[in-house]
């Protein structure tokens, strides 16, 4: 029972140190003059290399490590998407309305900028093919393109009421 308490005791004194050490470090001396302390300057590096005047980088046929490799095309510049539907993504589609004109529906779909377009089953997108309207649907073969996905190819739906989307 005593060894009991005087642990208690220990541990409770232990806890008061940990409290008020901190508090009394922190508090400033009276009388004494405060000096502020600065910061140390790192030191300049006189070890690194001056590159010599007129000094330009050459690639030599290394691709730039700072230029996106995601909007690059096959000839070194910035890929270009198409005009109006091929220029569409599948994520950047909207169903506005579905129509049926001779026997097949037809839906009219906006991009990104608000313009709307009419495509049929069969248009080709940016990253996708339409596989079919129905008269609630847009039915998209999607083509994914990344490289660690398990599948190479999704089917999209696209719904004209709902707004919502399902894979």
């Amino acid at each position: 029972m005593t060894t009991t308490v005087a642990r208690a005791g220990v541990l409770a004194a232990l806890a008061a140190v940990a409290i008020v050490a901190p508090l009394t470090a922190q508090a400033p001396q009276k009388g004494a003059a405060q000096t502020a302390k600065t910061p140390e300057q790192p030191a300049a590096k006189s070890d690194l290399p001056i590159p010599p005047p007129n000094f330009e980088y050459s690639s030599a046929g290394r691709r730039d490590p700072f230029v996106s490799l995601a909007a690059r095309g096959d000839d070194g510049k910035t890929a270009r998407r198409g005009d109006g539907v091929p220029g569409l993504l599948t994520g950047e589609l909207s169903v506005r309305g579905i129509v049926r004109t001779r026997g097949e529906w037809v839906a009219m779909v906006a991009g990104p900028d608000g313009k709307v377009f009419t495509v049929r089953a069969g248009a080709r997108l940016a990253d996708g093919v339409i596989r079919t309207v129905t008269e609630s649907s847009v039915v998209i073969f999607q083509e994914v393109n990344d490289p660690l996905s398990l599948e190479k190819q999704r089917e999209v739906r696209k719904f004209l009421r709902g707004g919502g989307e399902a894979k």
